[in-house]
């Protein structure tokens, strides 16, 4: 990641009141920018995919297969996403990175391989399929192999850019001795599946501890109702990480409903896994009716089906956001894709009450508008959508009043 530059002299101002230094410049690249231009692979750029099956991958040379990195709005140094083709009947090179990685499989089967380095045991394998989820236990040695005659198409999320933005080193990242016996202890059922559902200790909702979710497509939600009435919902928890740490989540609107908007901060990612969709994105600065005050073409607008994505917060954070579900059926459900730990955004006081965001309006200082205040053409547009589809609106009116 190092580069070398020319040296130029200083040359102080004129006069007493010309500034020193470019009045206008840009930014140098982050170590990670430099990582991503250095693995020679496409990079999107974007709000979001409706589907990354439609992305143009290319040769891949240090693993051996085929990929493009996903810069997605508002996550430039926070998260890194890159959807990663295994050729048929192949296995990708072997690698190990000082970062927390998790992989979910948008089509094909194979089997993952961990080991550690001089580890007492032998590798660990544990297989997968399209709708999997799995994490790769921080700086193990791991391969993926295809066990199909097709190639399988994983889409992938990882925390690297903190971690090389602050080492700035490639050989720390990936040639790193050290081992991280906490995170991963070689276990015989480090990899066995779990469905026992519990209470998330922090937050109180549901909550399921896994290192591999084989279908996360199909397995059962328990009732939320936080974004939505009907609203389905679960947290996967990853071993080795402290209790608290959120490990994304996996939810479900039910057909013809739709999410209060809601804002946070930037860094989230939704990838849809059955039915179709679309979500609205604005700063907040532009209110909670956008639309109703003229500025409804500040409001980007992204649609999905499965494999596809969308930047829940882009622009730097605060910005609203609204996800809604078209057709028949299924229902829409899709995964808010974590990539592991980076930025501590809690308040100052540990024993301060945290306001849930989902629950509670602006108003009453959480983060969402309740649908009583919302732009009326966000409801107007959502069944006439829904009409084009031939599915009714299904939203109590109680809610509106």
């Amino acid at each position: 990641m190092a580069t070398k530059r020319k040296k130029e002299a200083f040359k102080e101002p004129a006069g007493d009141h010309e500034p020193a230094g470019y009045h206008r410049y840009k930014r140098p690249l982050t170590p990670y920018e430099k990582y991503m231009e250095e693995e020679g692979i496409p990079i999107y750029h974007g709000i979001g995919v409706y589907d990354v099956r439609q992305l143009s991958l290319g040769p891949w040379k240090r693993l051996g297969g085929r990929g493009i990195f996903l810069q997605l709005d508002g996550c430039s140094g926070i998260r890194a996403m890159y959807v990663l083709e295994v050729p048929s009947a192949a296995a990708l090179n072997s690698e190990r990175h000082f970062y927390d990685e998790f992989m979910y499989v948008v089509e094909g089967r194979g089997s993952t391989e961990v080991w550690r380095e001089g580890g007492a045991k032998k590798k660990q394998t544990f297989e997968w399929q399209a709708g999997s989820l799995f994490t790769i236990p921080i700086n193990t040695h791991h391969r993926l192999v295809n066990a199909s005659s097709s190639p399988a198409l994983i889409l992938a999320a990882n925390n690297a850019p903190p971690i090389m933005n602050i080492f700035q080193s490639r050989n720390f990242i990936f040639n790193n001795p050290y081992e991280f016996l906490e995170r991963y202890d070689e276990s015989e059922d480090y990899f066995k599946a779990r469905e026992e559902v519990e209470r998330e200790p922090f937050r109180g909702r549901a909550m399921v501890s896994s290192n591999i979710f084989p279908d996360i497509v199909h397995c059962a939600l328990p009732l939320d109702n936080q974004r939505a009435p009907g609203y389905r919902r679960i947290n996967p928890g990853f071993h080795g990480f402290p209790p608290g740490i959120s490990g994304g989540f996996i939810s479900e609107y039910p057909v013809g409903r739709y999410s209060k908007a809601h804002y946070h901060q930037a860094g989230a990612v939704l990838v849809c896994l059955l039915g179709k969709g679309y979500s609205y994105n604005w700063h907040k600065d532009l209110g909670q009716r956008p639309w109703e005050s003229g500025k409804g073409d500040l409001v980007k607008v992204q649609e999905y089906i499965p494999g596809g994505l969308v930047a829940a917060a882009p622009g730097g954070g605060d910005w609203f956001h609204q996800h809604f579900g078209l057709g028949k059926g299924p229902a829409l459900r899709v995964i808010n894709f974590w990539a592991g730990p980076s930025i501590f955004r809690g308040g100052d006081d540990p024993e301060e009450e945290i306001v849930s965001n989902n629950i509670y309006s602006v108003e009453e200082g959480g983060r969402s508008i309740y649908y009583r205040n919302e732009d009326p053409h966000v409801r107007k547009e959502y069944e006439a959508a829904l009409k084009r589809e031939g599915v009714k609106l299904d939203m109590p009116e109680t809610l509106y009043k």
